[in-house]
């Protein structure tokens, strides 16, 4: 992580942006959070490259991608920009994990039994993601991060659906150099055998640190990685004798006759290669690296968490300093921040860390709380029982998720949520919620029920939690999750805006009325 300089924003849509995560041709990557402090990854877009043609309706093509494949390998979608808001961005939980690519440059290559447990993981999100209809089509090591209950495939950035085959742009080559697979570079063709070939050749890299096209010598070229990929053999010297034929069988030139995700599931199971062995196979070190992201991550959202309604926050004038309690609030998470940082061998950036973080939480707070002109208190430093105007019945419908697979998740069509909230004090139950969506086959009931206790009152905006969750039809065979925090916007008068924090549900109603 990289701390924020004078040309970062201080949020986006409503999310504050923490630290920076990476940065790239597109656009950077930030650390964000939820109101409740749940970890976001929040991409934004160049303005240069937003103002591309086309670039709009590749942008939501990618969030619908994204959202679309719902799998232990994919982080799923949170947010994401309204249309024609600038800069465009998109927000997805945030797995604080290095990529392969990182790991590898690093620490070098991975062992055998780890490249196993690594194949048998991606093969399975290979499946999953055509399984959704679409092809990766950018399958690389930096789009690869080792999580650590599992490895993740993200940026589905160029995805497509799979019986689509078109260029990015007329004459152009979609993918990254030396990941390519032959049809891509030679035809613009792309679909689920070359994400097949991609993944072997990141495979490739794994065990031995790089490319199958390419030397250790080599000064980099595309020009020359793709003649290689188009016109010779791949290099599987140093790959483990047992992965050979497997690899070489995933990195033939025809598509027509290379492995499929479920063909090589089946030989990487008779290799010792399979799903969920992945977190007794850490490489040697990741799960001290993976512990050290995880508490920095932790640290920067504790230090900018705001503290619970009830406290006393002064109000101050906008451009004035944050007020004596709302430092005290933020000072003892900042403290821990610098004891962290300074014990952390060869980083010289721990005094800068505390003080960009005291001066972040501090303006945070500030303009949280202070950027109202009225002289009306603001109801997230004051409110302790929910304002009358949220009380009463409230209700929304969605189109629910018609264009499914029915494997990864049901189809299903028009959810109806139903939001009733009645008086009550904060930490209380306060309402109910109740979810109606129909399985398209089956006609079954899939919706859930939740009691909600009110967590948090803030401006303009509720955020409840699910205290008891049951199927909203008591036969039906399903699992509802207890806990699921909900976001709730005072968007209008008669209007909400609905946000399920912890389990997002393709196609369920994001606005709702009073009834």
């Amino acid at each position: 992580m990289e701390l924020l300089d004078g040309s970062d924003p201080e949020a986006l849509g409503g999310y504050p942006l923490l630290a920076r995560l990476g940065e790239g041709g597109m656009g950077r990557v930030y650390l964000s959070r939820t109101v409740s402090g749940r970890p976001l990854a929040l991409k934004t877009v160049r303005a240069e490259v937003g103002r591309g043609p086309g670039f709009e309706e590749r942008f939501a093509r990618e969030i619908r991608n994204s959202d679309r494949v719902r799998s232990p390998w994919t982080p799923a979608v949170v947010d994401y920009s309204p249309v024609g808001q600038r800069p465009q961005w998109l927000a997805t939980e945030y797995v604080a994990a290095p990529s392969l690519a990182e790991w590898v440059r690093q620490y070098g290559p991975l062992p055998e039994p780890c490249v196993l447990a690594l194949a048998a993981e991606l093969f399975g999100a290979l499946a999953a993601v055509h399984g959704a209809g679409l092809a990766h089509r950018d399958v690389k090591p930096s789009n690869v991060l080792l999580g650590r209950r599992s490895p993740l495939l993200i940026d589905f950035g160029i995805a497509r659906a799979r019986e689509d085959t078109r260029h990015t742009r007329t004459g152009g080559v979609i993918g990254s150099p030396g990941y390519l697979a032959p049809e891509q570079v030679s035809a613009g063709e792309s679909g689920a055998p070359g994400d097949v070939f991609s993944l072997a050749a990141v495979l490739v890299y794994a065990a031995t640190g790089r490319g199958p096209f390419s030397n250790p010598n080599d000064e980099f070229s595309p020009a020359v990685l793709l003649y290689r990929i188009v016109h010779q053999e791949p290099n599987l010297d140093g790959v483990p004798a047992a992965l050979v034929p497997l690899l070489r069988s995933c990195l033939t030139k025809d598509p027509e006759q290379r492995a499929t995700p479920d063909t090589v599931s089946v030989l990487l199971e008779r290799l010792g290669g399979r799903c969920g062995t992945w977190p007794q196979l850490l490489p040697e070190g990741l799960e001290k690296d993976l512990a050290v992201r995880e508490e920095e991550a932790h640290a920067l959202i504790s230090a900018t968490v705001q503290p619970p309604s009830g406290a006393a926050v002064s109000r101050e004038p906008e451009a004035g300093p944050a007020s004596a309690d709302a430092r005290t609030a933020v000072l003892p998470r900042v403290d821990a921040v610098r004891r962290w940082v300074s014990g952390r061998t060869g980083r010289a950036v721990a005094g800068t860390m505390a003080v960009a973080l005291m001066a972040a939480a501090g303006t945070f707070l500030v303009r949280h709380f202070s950027d109202d002109a009225s002289d009306e208190p603001s109801p997230s430093s004051t409110a302790t029982s929910l304002p009358a105007a949220w009380a009463g019945t409230w209700v929304g419908t969605g189109p629910g998720n018609p264009t499914s697979d029915g494997f990864n998740e049901p189809r299903t069509n028009r959810f109806s949520f139903t939001l009733t909230l009645h008086p009550a004090q904060r930490g209380e139950r306060v309402g109910k919620q109740v979810s109606r969506v129909t399985e398209v086959n089956t006609k079954l009931e899939q919706g859930c029920t939740d009691t909600l206790r009110l967590q948090e009152i803030r401006k303009d905006q509720l955020v409840l939690k699910a205290d008891t969750s049951e199927p909203t039809d008591p036969t039906a065979e399903l699992g509802c999750p207890n806990g699921s925090i909900y976001v709730v916007t005072m968007t209008g008068r008669d209007t909400l805006g609905l946000r399920d924090e912890d389990h997002p549900t393709a196609g369920a109603p994001s606005t709702l009325t009073r009834r």
